[in-house]
C-alpha cells in the first residue's frame, strides 16, 4: 500500500509537461525585447523631432535678428502708448509688420539689457535692424502723429505729375514744388551734396526742370513737420543710392549720369516689357552710332507737355529741342522718372548686332515688331494698323 501512494506520488511529479517552463521564460524575453524596441524607437523619434524643431527655431530667431525687408523704404507709423512693456512693443511692431517676431525681439532687448524705452509715435522701417529700432525708441518719439500724407512716384512720371500727387496727399501745393524745381539756390545745394549724381544735371542748357529723372520711383512717406525741400531731397537722396552701384559702369560707357539718363527715360516709355527695354536701348544705341535722329514719341509728348496715345504730323512740328524728330542726339535731358531696371537696359543694351534700327509697338497688344530697313519697318507699321482695325 505504501508503495502504490509513492508510485501515485511519482505519477503527479511526472505528468507535468517537460518544457512548459522555459518556453513561458521565451515568451517573456520576446515580448521585453519588443517592448524595447519600440521604446528605443519612440525616444528616437522624439528626439529626431526634439532636433528638427530645435533647428527650426534656432533659423526662425536668426532670421528674425534680421530686417524684416532690408531693402524696403517704406515708411511705417508706430504708437508705443506709456507704460508699455518690452513685451508689448515687440508685439505692437510685429503687428505692424516692423519686425518679424515680438518674441524675438524681447528676447533680443534683454540679451542686450536694452530699455527705457519710451512712449510716442515713431517712423519705423522694415529695413531697420533690431539695434536701429532700439536706439531710436531709447531716444523718443513725437508727442503727436508722424505722418500727414505720402507720396508715390509710380515709375516713368513727370515732374508735373508728381506735383499733382503732391498736392493731392500731402499739405503742400503743386505751384510751390513746381517753383522749388526751379530755385537754383535749392538745386546747388543738392549738387554739393551729391556730386556724383547732379554733376552733369544742374547746368543743363534747355531742360524743362534740372531734376527730371532724378526723383526716384517709390513711396515716400511725410511726417507734420517735414518740409517741401525734406520731401524732394529724400527723392534724390534715393536716386543716389539707387544710382550708386552704376556711377562706374556709365563712366565706362563714355556718358555722363544726365545722358545716361536721359536715354533710360525714353527707354522707360517705350518699351512694354522689360525684355523690349534691353532691345530699344539696342536700337537707339544702333541710331546714335549712325548720326541718325531718334523720333521717340515720348520725347515729343514730353514737349507738348502732355500725354497723348497718338501722334499727328502736326505734333512732330513742335518747337522744342526735346523734339527728337527734329533735333539730332538724346535732347537736353530725361523726359520722365525712369525706375534702376531702365538705366540697366541702357548700360546693357541686347541684339545691337542684329542690326535693327527701327520699332513699332502694338499698344493693344503690347507686342513690338523690330526691323532693319525703313521698306521693313513701313511693312510693320501698316501690320499694327491692320491688326488694330480688325480687332474694333
Amino acid at each position: 500500500m505504501i508503495q502504490n501512494k509513492k508510485n501515485k506520488k511519482n505519477k503527479k511529479v511526472s505528468s507535468t509537461p517537460s518544457g512548459t517552463n522555459s518556453t513561458c521564460k521565451s515568451s517573456h524575453v520576446a515580448k521585453n525585447s519588443a517592448a524595447q524596441k519600440i521604446i528605443h524607437w519612440t525616444v528616437g523619434l522624439l528626439i529626431v523631432v526634439f532636433l528638427f524643431f530645435c533647428f527650426l527655431g534656432y533659423r526662425f530667431v536668426q532670421k528674425s535678428l534680421k530686417p524684416l525687408d532690408p531693402n524696403s523704404n517704406q515708411s511705417i507709423e508706430v504708437k508705443i502708448p506709456i507704460g508699455s512693456t518690452n513685451k508689448e512693443i515687440g508685439d505692437i511692431l510685429q503687428k505692424k509688420h516692423v519686425i518679424r517676431s515680438g518674441f524675438v525681439f524681447n528676447y533680443y532687448v534683454k540679451s542686450k539689457r536694452l530699455g527705457a524705452f519710451k512712449a510716442g509715435y515713431y517712423n519705423f522701417k522694415p529695413s531697420m535692424s533690431l539695434m536701429q529700432i532700439s536706439k531710436t525708441l531709447q531716444k523718443g518719439g513725437s508727442s503727436t502723429p508722424i505722418d500727414s500724407g505720402k507720396v508715390v512716384v509710380r515709375e516713368g512720371v513727370t515732374i508735373e505729375q508728381i506735383g499733382d500727387e503732391i498736392q493731392k496727399n500731402t499739405k503742400f501745393k503743386k505751384s510751390d514744388f513746381l517753383n522749388l524745381m526751379k530755385n537754383q539756390d535749392f538745386l546747388n545745394k543738392l549738387k554739393d551734396k551729391y556730386p556724383d549724381l547732379l554733376s552733369s544735371a544742374i547746368g543743363a542748357k534747355d531742360v524743362k526742370y534740372q531734376l527730371e529723372g532724378y526723383l526716384y520711383p517709390a513711396t515716400y512717406g511725410i511726417n507734420k513737420h517735414e518740409t517741401l525741400e525734406q520731401l524732394v531731397e529724400n527723392m534724390v537722396k534715393k536716386e543716389n543710392q539707387e544710382l550708386k552701384p552704376y556711377y562706374k559702369k556709365i563712366k565706362e560707357e563714355n556718358m555722363t549720369v544726365q545722358q545716361a539718363l536721359t536715354l533710360a527715360s525714353i527707354v522707360e516709355g517705350e518699351g512694354t516689357t522689360q525684355e523690349s527695354r534691353y532691345i530699344i536701348a539696342g536700337i537707339f544705341e544702333n541710331r546714335l552710332q549712325k548720326n541718325m535722329k531718334l523720333q521717340t514719341d515720348v520725347a515729343v509728348t514730353y514737349a507738348l507737355g502732355k500725354h497723348k496715345q497718338n501722334i499727328s504730323y502736326k505734333d512732330l512740328e513742335v518747337d522744342s529741342p526735346y523734339n527728337l524728330y527734329k533735333n539730332n542726339g538724346l535732347g537736353p535731358g530725361p523726359c520722365n522718372n525712369p525706375p534702376i531696371s531702365a538705366l540697366k537696359a541702357v548700360l546693357n543694351p541686347k541684339d545691337r548686332d542684329k542690326g535693327y534700327l527701327y520699332f513699332v509697338a502694338n499698344m493693344k497688344t503690347g507686342k513690338i515688331y523690330y526691323s532693319k530697313t525703313y521698306e521693313e519697318h513701313q511693312q510693320n507699321v501698316e501690320k499694327v494698323q491692320k491688326d488694330n482695325e480688325y480687332k474694333k
